[in-house]
């Protein structure tokens, strides 16, 4: 038995003599201590030169400098036609002819529509054979009276009876004129709604002739606007289909303002020899308040809202510095900087989601 626990007890200390040979002894803790180090260079390999973690944001720098902004609104209003009018004739009858293609171009005065009038034609005609006898009985009776072969009651009765003839020719006339239905102006003419041979009464509409060039632009301008807006004033707008920008010029206002809306009714003119603008359009016009000379602005994407205000970041010494700015007028791509910022200060356009206050940066490009 004795030498059974002898054997256990030696056993028992070679095993505590091999652990603290492994892992309590000097060699082991110089071992530990080698595997540490080089794990560390490993590691700080890994995070860059000289062991640096954040490595320089790659950005854009944009340089401030002051500029002349305008300062304007947009608005909407409509495209309506110089002058529009629908045809309809003075007098009911069977057309019998149409001189017009639908969609085309007609001049003013141009035959349009012509109605049944045959018996004013032979009407007229009659009167016409009428008046020559009446004029040279009249004729005779005037050299007659000069050498007093006849009276003069007789002269002016002769007188009278063709002046009567011809007030009856002309009455004829106007019946024939109002069965041929012309164009009042020059324009573009529609969609016509009478066919050759229909009856055509005076509530009949035959077609639309519109004439578009120049085109009327017609808003409503806010009450405060007012002071800065009058006839001669020059306007901008763009329409829904067509990029291209278009000029109009104030020629009317109404005189005065709707009590509703606290505006008052404008309409300018704009040139239309192209055919871009249609009648009905809708408008999107640009109305220039004022201009600021001299002024700080910025692209939209520099600024950073705050809880109480704005910033942004500003390039110093190789570093990302924030600056809080106040800002005021805004345009589609661009603020106004009014307090925070000076001429000749590096703003920061590109990489601001990476940047954190005094990151490292690296510059790729300056706008001047």
């Amino acid at each position: 038995m004795k030498t059974k626990y002898i054997i256990y007890t030696l056993l028992a200390l070679l095993v505590a003599f091999l652990i603290y040979n492994k892992f309590f002894s000097k060699h082991a803790k110089e071992r530990d201590a080698v595997t540490a180090g080089a794990a560390g260079g490993a590691k700080g390999g890994k995070g860059g030169k000289g062991g640096k973690t954040n490595p320089p944001v790659s950005v854009v720098l944009m340089v401030v400098k002051d500029t002349a902004v305008s300062n304007q609104i947009d608005i909407t209003g409509t495209i309506d036609a110089n002058e529009k009018v629908s045809l309809i004739s003075q007098t009911a009858g069977n057309i019998t002819g149409i001189y017009f293609t639908e969609g085309t171009k007609v001049s003013k005065g141009q035959l349009l529509v012509k109605v049944y009038n045959q018996d004013q034609q032979a009407a007229l005609q009659q009167i016409n054979a009428q008046m020559v006898l009446a004029r040279d009985i009249n004729n005779r009776n005037k050299i007659l009276l000069e050498k007093e072969a006849v009276s003069k009651e007789e002269y002016e009765t002769s007188l009278s009876s063709l002046n009567s003839m011809k007030a009856q020719a002309d009455v004829i006339r106007a019946q024939i004129a109002r069965t041929e239905i012309r164009a009042p102006f020059s324009g573009t003419i529609g969609l016509r709604n009478v066919s050759p041979g229909g009856y055509l009464s005076p509530s009949t509409p035959i077609a639309t002739i519109v004439n578009i060039d120049p085109a009327k632009v017609t808003f409503s301008v806010p009450e405060r606007y007012l002071p800065i807006i009058g006839k001669g004033s020059k306007v901008k707008f763009t329409i829904e289909s067509s990029q291209k920008e278009f000029a109009a010029i104030v020629y009317a206002i109404e005189p005065a303002l709707d009590a509703t809306s606290r505006t008052i009714t404008v309409r300018a003119k704009a040139p239309n020899s192209r055919n871009e603008l249609t009648a009905g359009s809708f408008a999107k016009i640009n109305l220039t308040l004022d201009q600021i000379p001299k002024t700080i602005m910025v692209p939209t994407e520099c600024v950073i809202p705050d809880l109480k205000s704005s910033k942004v970041y500003v390039y110093q010494n190789g570093i990302a510095v924030a600056k809080f700015v106040k800002t005021d007028l805004r345009t589609d791509t661009k603020i106004q900087i009014i307090d925070g910022l000076k001429q000749g200060d590096s703003i920061v356009v590109s990489g601001l989601i990476q940047i954190r206050p005094k990151s490292p940066l690296k510059v790729l490009k300056v706008i001047e």
